[in-house]
């Protein structure tokens, strides 16, 4: 198993005693989970760690008395490594609260881990809105995007413009079944029909059956529900069977700015998809990805990575406010209780469901000769507010909500 407990600190020592007696094991423990490697590595991965880190330095932690340690992992976008990951962390580490953990099926497992140990789980990476569904509890925050914002950014916005029939190609795993199955309803409720679907194997890397059955279909609209390197070679291998010249287009249904980096404007331009956060949108998010460019090889931060920069900072706030770290629960009902606001988010709330409120927005990809400078991939079309973006309150059956 791939296992980096390292940690890295990001407050000075401060003498022991009563400044700390508050704080379980005398540290704010944070542990970043992902992908480093593989498939979403670019997606949040090292990079992600890095956001977390950030978070803490901007929220001052040291100067404010706190000492935070932050530890990362790789989950290898595996359950039961991502499984055995939180239970040694909140078990033996002193970690507090994990963060990230893209890959929902890693992600629903920790999210029941987290409550059954009454610590924190803030999910930046995880897509399914099964999550703040009923796989909803009081432990659990959703942050910075979910299938069904996504859906009914990306899904409606094709559909009104006159993209009527679907077919899928979906990653065979909780993310995917939830990203098809959410679009699919938003298609049909705005006057679409989804012809059939075809689910392939996470990280495969010969899509060719698969895109024969979409091409077969005669379907509109290929609906990709899938990410980070799977969208990419879907999308490349699309291209060399002739998918798009044949009259069918592509809607990636999640795609990440790291994606349109990784397929070139050539191939992307045209793509719509659905954002929660885009980093040349204003001086806040230029500065952070000048920031983040600089530490991470010329990168620039997506979505993911912002989100996890976001809920760092609200975490701190709460357990600041409270002075206390170790009833998971009640930092969760504290973060709730507190409005969001942070320089990259900006002014937000959280749900009794969990669900972090906050605009979304669809874009579309550049044309090679629009680009001015170097990741200036997206136009911006429509912003989509926090709520029209994300999934009514009363509609998850979530069991935190209060039935009317």
């Amino acid at each position: 198993m791939r296992f980096n407990t390292l940690a890295v600190t990001t407050a000075a020592l401060l003498a022991a005693g009563s400044a700390h007696a508050q704080y379980s094991g005398g540290t704010i423990k944070i542990g970043v989970m992902n992908d480093q490697s593989g498939l979403y590595a670019d997606v949040s991965g090292p990079g992600g760690t890095w956001a977390a880190k950030k978070a803490v330095e901007d929220y001052g932690a040291a100067a404010k008395g706190l000492k935070v340690e932050v530890v990362f992992a790789d989950h290898q976008n595996k359950p039961d490594v991502g499984s055995n990951i939180a239970r040694q962390w909140y078990d033996v580490d002193g970690v507090d609260v994990i963060v990230d953990v893209p890959t929902s099926s890693v992600a629903l497992a920790i999210t029941q881990i987290a409550k059954e140990k009454n610590k924190v789980f803030l999910g930046s990476g995880p897509a399914s809105s099964d999550l703040t569904g009923k796989a909803c509890n009081a432990n659990f925050i959703h942050w910075t995007y979910d299938t069904w914002a996504l859906a009914n950014g990306t899904g409606k916005a094709i559909v009104q413009t006159g993209g009527k029939s679907w077919y899928f190609l979906t990653a065979d795993y909780a993310f995917g079944h939830a990203l098809e199955k959410d679009t699919g309803d938003v298609v049909k409720k705005n006057g679409g029909t989804v012809t059939g679907a075809v689910r392939h194997p996470l990280s495969t890397n010969d899509f060719s059956s698969f895109l024969l059955q979409a091409q077969a279909s005669k379907a509109q609209i290929v609906g990709l529900a899938n990410a980070g390197g799977d969208t990419i070679n879907s999308i490349k291998q699309a291209a060399e069977f002739g998918i798009v010249e044949g009259g069918q287009k592509l809607a990636g249904m999640l795609m990440f700015i790291t994606d349109v980096h990784a397929l070139g404007l050539k191939t992307a331009q045209g793509l719509n998809f659905t954002t929660a956060w885009y980093w040349d949108m204003n001086d806040n998010n230029r500065a952070f990805a000048k920031e983040f460019a600089a530490a991470n090889g010329g990168k620039h931060p997506t979505m993911v990575q912002a989100g996890i920069y976001s809920s760092v900072i609200h975490y701190l706030k709460a357990v600041e406010a409270m002075k206390a770290d170790a009833d998971g629960a009640a930092v969760v009902a504290k973060m709730k209780s507190i409005p969001t606001e942070d320089k990259l988010f900006g002014k937000g709330t959280i749900r009794e469901d969990g669900r972090h409120m906050h605009d979304m927005y669809l874009v579309e990809v550049k044309k090679p000769g629009e680009s001015k400078k170097p990741w200036d991939y997206v136009t911006v079309k429509k912003t989509i507010p926090a709520a029209e973006a994300f999934r009514p309150l009363g509609d998850g059956d979530c069991s935190l909500v209060k039935k009317s």
